[in-house]
């Protein structure tokens, strides 16, 4: 009995490195990945495009943010953009483990984003539209995190961690309006 238990986990692991050895150049997508890889790296693009808008808006009021008095508010800003950065590279890193091609087209990057870019000076509607921006972000990777959950947990682990950040930077320029 034990030598048929022995045979048939020799035969499963033998067919997982005969499937393995098939399509190597597909890297982490193995022949169980149950995500719809086209339709996923859509997702992760548009993702991506949010993230880069959103650096390129907390980068832009960094700069614009003048005085004193506003030290404390830049540095919150830089620390954004530079957060939005690596959520960024981690989006554009997971494009290219599920074979897709990350978008950096500029033109592109206003048309997919979820969120808008900003360009006023007043300090209170630079904090509103962060905040907006991290809501909408937040309902964004929510709704992707529960379509993705079963059929890409890996996926779906990065989303929640990016997540995660989006609900503090939401919670800080929340705390800003007060």
């Amino acid at each position: 009995m034990k030598n048929d238990k022995d045979n048939s986990t020799s035969s499963t692991e033998q067919d997982m490195s005969n499937n393995a050895a098939k399509k190597m150049t597909d890297g982490a997508v193995t022949q169980g990945y149950r995500g719809e890889r086209h339709k996923l790296i859509a997702l992760l693009n548009a993702a991506l495009a949010s993230e880069l808008v959103c650096f390129l808006r907390y980068t832009r009021f960094y700069y614009t943010v003048g005085g004193l008095s506003n030290t404390a508010l830049k540095a919150e800003f830089m620390q954004h953009a530079r957060e939005e950065m690596q959520h960024a590279n981690m989006l554009a890193e997971r494009i290219v483990q599920l074979n897709g091609k990350p978008d950096f087209d500029p033109e592109n990057l206003l048309n997919n984003a979820h969120t808008q870019y900003d360009d006023t000076d007043k300090i209170q509607a630079m904090i509103k539209a962060n905040l907006v921006a991290e809501r909408i972000a937040i309902e964004s990777y929510r709704k992707m995190i529960l379509e993705l959950q079963d059929s890409d947990p890996t996926t779906s682990l990065l989303l929640t961690t990016i997540l995660s950040q989006e609900e503090e930077h939401a919670e800080e320029m929340r705390s800003l309006l007060d």
